[in-house]
């Protein structure tokens, strides 16, 4: 059994490494007609086919290209009306002459809308009809009796190819990709401190000359685990936290000024920076909340660890 089982990786590898050799102007003209397209890429195929251009659709949408999937025998029944003449058409067959895609064929070659065949037989209705044909290579299906193996993995590697290239040539950012993956841990890596951090009305801030009995109570009433000190234009001195309070139990110190008792060298981040930065810099300094500010060192929110962990955050 396991030696069956290397044997179809063996021929989906070689497979793929044929792919890459395929590679050549027709993959980047392909390119430059995605990143041309004014509309939204439509990925149609049947059977196997079919799953893989779903697949296609669903990378190309969350990297920045709009694109839909289109069942090719629904396309038939009132579905040709989602592709418009702004839009792009991708169609994936193995034999080229799948009998339910030449309704969509027809309709685009009426309406002019380009079409990029992903195809492995050289000759055939789907390559003739192509704005720009891509062959695959004719490496042999990884099972005795041909069914869809090395070309589907084929097909779903040259999507990948296809989408990741577009995406890099339009400027495709870490953050735009977290905006359209909002949930669950992939979503929580890309928030930026700005979207978690305590703002406005939450700031325990006070000014240095406030006595630390009522810097306490502002500190209390926050529940951040800190208090930050500013001067009259709302630039950062330094902060007083729950572990300096420890620290000073034994001091006296309500009857002192949050001046006398600051951390004058607080750690801090841009309210710009990505939150898992900002955890990354709890970790390192062992410390449960960060001062946001500019360059300047105006005061422009607070993050505490229990924020990060709240919007997904892993510590």
């Amino acid at each position: 059994m396991l030696t069956t089982a290397k044997q179809v990786i063996e021929q989906e590898i070689e497979g793929l490494k044929a792919l890459e050799d395929a590679l050549g102007q027709n993959f980047i003209d392909a390119v430059n007609l995605i990143v041309a397209c004014k509309g939204k890429i439509v990925i149609s195929g049947m059977g196997k086919s079919g799953h893989i251009a779903r697949k296609i659709a669903a990378t190309f949408a969350s990297t920045g290209t709009p694109a839909i999937f289109v069942h090719p025998a629904e396309a038939s029944h009132g579905d040709l009306g989602m592709i418009t003449k702004d839009d792009a058409v991708i169609l994936l067959s193995n034999s080229g002459e799948t009998a339910e895609l030449k309704d969509i064929i027809f309709y685009c070659k009426r309406f002019s809308i380009p079409i990029i065949g992903i195809v492995r037989r050289k000759t055939s209705t789907l390559v003739e009809a192509s704005t720009i044909p891509f062959i695959l290579p004719d490496v042999a299906e990884a099972s005795t009796v041909a069914a869809p193996t090395t070309s589907t993995t084929m097909m779903l590697a040259f999507g990948d190819a296809l989408a990741i290239t577009v995406m890099n040539e339009k400027g495709f950012s870490k953050i735009d990709f977290g905006t359209f993956h909002p949930g669950g841990k992939l979503g929580s890596q890309f928030i930026k401190v700005s979207a978690i951090m305590a703002k406005d009305e939450a700031l325990p801030k006070a000014s240095p000359e406030t006595k630390m009995g009522d810097a306490l109570v502002i500190m209390t009433k926050k529940a951040l685990g800190g208090i930050i000190a500013v001067n009259s234009s709302n630039k950062v001195l330094g902060i007083f936290t729950d572990g300096d309070l420890r620290r000073h139990i034994n001091d006296n110190i309500v009857n002192k000024t949050l001046g006398e008792l600051i951390n004058k060298n607080p750690k801090t981040i841009s309210e710009n920076a990505l939150a898992v930065e900002a955890l990354g810099i709890m970790n390192k300094h062992s410390i449960t909340s960060l001062i946001v500010c500019d360059e300047n060192k105006s005061l422009k929110g607070f993050i505490h660890i229990h924020q990060l962990l709240s919007a997904g955050l892993s510590a």
